[in-house]
């Protein structure tokens, strides 16, 4: 029965999610505009306020986070969101028509809660089950659902149209944002962001480093890996002057 209502309600939000991103395509951009990046004023104006509550507040947060807290804890922080975040890859893969990634996904959640006490130990990447990480953008994505125009989000990051719309999907649907106990659920998602910011702290450093105008490189770096991650052909690169002289001209994409 909770199986029925839960594919009742991600088949409900995708047809919300699908609507809501053709009409935002239909209205992003207007006379002017850069075709690249039709919003890039508010998405820089964004950026920087993004990057101000990072300076204040989260990263300090995440740097003292990473320093009292034993590696070894964080490790199983990670795994147990891990292990969540494979729950809902579980849907994604079927709505994309991945059996097997489905059941991939499927015997890492049954590995992990079992044997991995509620996932804190990552038992099935022992064990070699492939982990396939998937999020409602992708799902649309593989659907034919253009990307739209690229947007900053306040607090979020780096999105699209069409991946914002399947955040709120996500969102809808993530067993941590669904949790009952308020407390419960407060507590669980300061928890995952502090621990994903810190997991992020020697990215962000490099970042700072190599990019002169770390919009462009931050945008060019998202955009190219999520046409990688849904399959799609590499997004036309532009020129780039941001970056040294014989730096590379992106890093490799991070693994999902």
């Amino acid at each position: 029965m909770t199986s029925n209502n839960t594919m009742k309600k991600s088949t409900g939000w995708a047809g919300a999610a699908v609507l809501a991103v053709t009409l935002l395509q239909g209205c992003a951009t207007g006379p002017g505009a850069n075709p690249t990046d039709p919003l890039e004023p508010f998405n820089r104006a964004m950026f920087g306020f993004n990057e101000g509550v990072d300076r204040a507040v989260l990263k300090p947060v995440a740097t003292v986070y990473r320093d009292v807290t034993p590696q070894p804890v964080r490790t199983g922080v990670t795994s147990f969101f891990g292990n969540i975040s494979d729950v809902w890859a579980i849907v994604n893969n079927l709505l994309q028509g991945k059996g097997e990634y489905a059941a991939d996904s499927l015997a890492r959640v049954t590995t992990n809660t079992l044997w991995g006490l509620g996932g804190i130990f990552d038992v099935a990447t022992e064990l070699k089950i492939p982990k396939h990480s998937e999020d409602f953008g992708q799902t649309l994505g593989v659907w034919g659902v253009g990307s739209g125009p690229y947007l900053v989000l306040p607090l979020l990051g780096p999105s699209t149209v069409r991946d914002t719309a399947g955040l709120v999907v996500d969102s809808q649907l993530d067993l941590v944002t669904q949790a009952s106990n308020v407390r419960v659920r407060n507590s669980l998602t300061t928890l995952r962001v502090v621990n994903g910011r810190a997991n992020l702290l020697g990215a962000g450093d490099v970042l700072d480093q190599a990019a002169l105008d770390k919009y462009s490189f931050t945008r060019e770096i998202y955009q190219q890996r999520r046409s990688s991650l849904i399959g799609n052909a590499p997004v036309e690169k532009e020129e780039r002057f941001d970056l040294p002289e014989g730096a590379p001209a992106t890093p490799a994409p991070a693994a999902k």
